[in-house]
């Protein structure tokens, strides 16, 4: 039986304290006890469906966590205030002093500049390799090694990891498997393939709407239980606490995602045809000569595409900026970072959400000055925007 990630979400049934239907917001950052024992209790974690102080956990927040944890058919999950605040806090808690990291090397920027400059002050190392060849993330395992990462369809470059096979190197070393599926929701399930741990940046195409900042962790019981713990957690003690208001939010945008990821995926792929056949160099997981295609195809979950986020390769950045600032004044979408809007957005990711490689290393991963990055939009008519895109680049000289 096909697994059917929007079905988990639309099966949640929450009542507001009131009947309403949808839950109540926990407008409080603390909460009152009818007795110190019921305190103590919670502060150890030995008290079910108790509240302590919006900073561990919240109603609202654990609204949305359950439905995200439904999604990625996880245990359960825990919202952070950023997709950020996710990534870090989760790899901190999994790693200590003297451990190591194995990782794609196409990341997003602030992951990439996170894991190479930040978290060394920690002696803990990483390793940043090829995903799409596991001999080559099998050969950076060493015996220190505790996490391999990376993202389902990578940041900027669109690299689709094959899930399946990094699972078994994770399982056959003991390590903790962590995907980020940011731009891949519902159309692709870590979990369901092996992750231990699916990350999120709700920012993007969960929330959908470019108004709010979270991040989720879905894991275990056990791994999320461990990241609110007020001993040792590093959610509760970092402190990446998403506010009840936003966590409502996304709650509510959330079970228009189906929807919106089918339209995001079904434009991107008329474009990316179109560009294609235009002989534009264009880069999107949907085209069969992807060199990905084959491992995101058996991965998926039919109903949802390929993903709204495409490349095409202008071949300087002062043509890309040309072309994008032309877009953006031809109300074709804006020259904006972030993705998973109504609007289509673009960037040159090497001088934006990648900048912080250094860009000889962006070189060495493929990543050109002239790289657009688009995420496509919910427009009704394809077929018009692609003749108005056209023409922009007509004008500009890239066709």
């Amino acid at each position: 039986m096909k697994y059917k990630p929007a079905n988990n979400i639309q099966d949640l049934q929450y009542f507001g304290e009131f009947g309403g239907i949808n839950p109540s917001i926990s407008d409080s950052s603390t909460y009152t006890f009818l007795s110190a024992k019921t305190m103590f209790d919670t502060f150890e974690g030995n008290a079910e469906g108790c509240y302590l102080y919006s900073r561990h956990s919240s109603p609202s927040n654990l609204y949305l966590g359950e439905a995200l944890a439904a999604m990625e058919g996880t245990e359960t999950a825990t919202v952070a205030a950023s997709g950020m605040g996710a990534i870090t806090s989760t790899l901190l808690q999994l790693c200590q002093t003297g451990d190591h990291i194995v990782s794609s090397r196409t990341v997003y920027g602030g992951t990439y500049t996170f894991l190479k400059n930040f978290i060394p002050k920690f002696n803990i190392n990483t390793s940043f390799v090829d995903i799409t060849r596991p001999e080559m993330v099998e050969a950076a395992i060493t015996k220190n090694t505790k996490v391999l990462y990376c993202e389902t369809v990578s940041n900027p470059l669109l690299e689709v990891a094959n899930l399946k096979v990094l699972a078994e190197i994770a399982k056959k070393h003991q390590l903790t498997f962590v995907v980020d599926n940011t731009f891949s929701p519902l159309s692709i399930s870590p979990a369901k393939l092996g992750a231990d741990v699916v990350i999120h940046s709700l920012t993007k195409f969960i929330n959908g709407s470019s108004d709010t900042v979270g991040g989720v962790t879905c894991g275990s019981k056990e791994f999320v239980n461990s990241l609110r713990s007020v001993n040792d957690g590093a959610n509760m003690l970092l402190g990446p606490t998403l506010d009840s208001f936003r966590a409502a939010s996304i709650l509510k945008n959330l079970r228009t995602l189906h929807i919106r990821m089918k339209q995001h995926s079904q434009n991107a792929m008329y474009l990316a045809q179109r560009f294609q056949k235009d002989n534009l160099k264009t880069v999107y997981p949907g085209l069969k000569n992807h060199p990905g295609h084959e491992s995101f195809r058996a991965l998926m979950n039919e109903d949802y595409g390929f993903g709204g986020l495409l490349t095409i390769d202008v071949g300087s950045l002062d043509k890309a900026n040309e072309l994008m600032e032309l877009m953006q004044q031809e109300n074709l979408g804006y020259l904006a970072v972030s993705l998973g809007f109504y609007k289509t957005l673009f960037s040159a990711p090497g001088s934006s959400t990648s900048s912080e490689i250094p860009v000889e290393e962006q070189e060495a991963m493929g990543l050109s000055n002239g790289l657009i990055r688009f995420s496509i939009g919910l427009d009704n008519d394809i077929e018009r925007t692609y003749k108005r895109m056209k023409k922009c680049m007509q004008i500009v000289g890239v066709l």
